[in-house]
């Protein structure tokens, strides 16, 4: 008999939330970044294993109301704790307790039990310093399970599957076994060539960033390889931001198209050709219809 379940990932900014996505599912599908809002839109991942499917979805990390996008943000956060069989409430070992969290607890609270991860282990080299972290947690919440990970190193994420196969029901499978997510290709291209601008631009620029994927097309080059065009614009709210994203002579540019590229490859594995473009839109995070274009709509 076959069995699905629901399971939403909630947290505070930075606290690895894509990261442990990636490592559940195996593959790159959402953006990691020590910056905030690096994730700012449901990313839904898929793992089938015999019988069970369990489907992820990650969620922008709290964060206040500051412009139209982040009240986009917040919508997705909200309208992921609605119907589903689980919650993970992932923190981070190093970070107490505090009103985010609290925040999130009353959100999905009576919605579904909530498995609490605490995240980024790998920092401790005595593990008995987690025992007094589990216990503050624990007197804040009765969680159903408690589960130390990291993310990164890819510790205890089996523990995780493991647990959440028993919240699964009886059902069929919402998305075909072999899938791993929903994300259509172009959002998976734009978030990699996001991440690797996160990586390499100063704290200012990253926020204001937007790509958009114009063209994929998949063909044969002149020695019969195939080979898969990409075109892509990167957007941002200032022209002096234009300048930082280029760089001196192109450098900067350059240097995040070739990363991308690499991850791309990797992920499609095709051989690629990556063309990338600055376009300056102002202030882009409070127009509606450019949210919507860039698929960041909660809606």
């Amino acid at each position: 008999m076959t069995k699905s379940a629901f399971i939403t990932i909630l947290g505070r900014p930075n606290v690895g939330k894509s990261s442990l996505l990636n490592a559940i599912i195996g593959e790159k599908i959402a953006a990691v970044s020590s910056k905030p809002q690096t994730t700012r839109t449901k990313i839904t991942g898929i793992i089938t294993e015999g019988e069970t499917q369990l489907v992820f979805i990650d969620t922008p990390g709290v964060l206040k109301e500051r412009d139209r996008l982040s009240e986009h943000m917040i919508k997705a956060i909200d309208s992921s704790v609605g119907a589903l069989d689980a919650a993970l409430l992932v923190v981070d070992a190093e970070k107490r307790a505090g009103e985010q969290e609290k925040a999130l607890l009353r959100k999905i609270s009576d919605k579904a039990p909530v498995i609490l991860v605490i995240n980024k282990i790998d920092l401790f080299s005595d593990k008995e310093k987690l025992i007094p972290i589990i216990a503050e947690y624990s007197s804040l919440y009765s969680f159903s399970e408690v589960v130390p990970v990291s993310a990164l190193e890819n510790d205890g994420v089996e523990i995780i599957k493991d647990l959440l196969k028993k919240y699964a029901k009886p059902s069929p499978h919402y998305f075909p076994d072999d899938k791993f997510t929903d994300q259509p290709e172009q959002v998976i291209v734009s978030e990699m060539i996001r991440e690797k601008l996160l990586e390499l631009l100063s704290n200012e620029v990253p926020h204001g960033i937007a790509v958009g994927v114009e063209s994929m097309d998949e063909h044969d080059n002149r020695y019969g390889e195939p080979i898969l065009d990409i075109n892509a614009v990167i957007y941002c709210e200032k022209n002096s931001h234009k300048g930082i994203i280029i760089g001196k002579n192109g450098a900067m540019l350059k240097t995040a198209g070739r990363l991308a590229r690499q991850d791309i490859e990797k992920f499609f594995m095709i051989k690629t050709n990556l063309q990338l473009w600055v376009k300056v839109k102002e202030d882009w995070r409070n127009r509606e219809g450019l949210i919507r274009d860039f698929g960041l709509s909660a809606e």
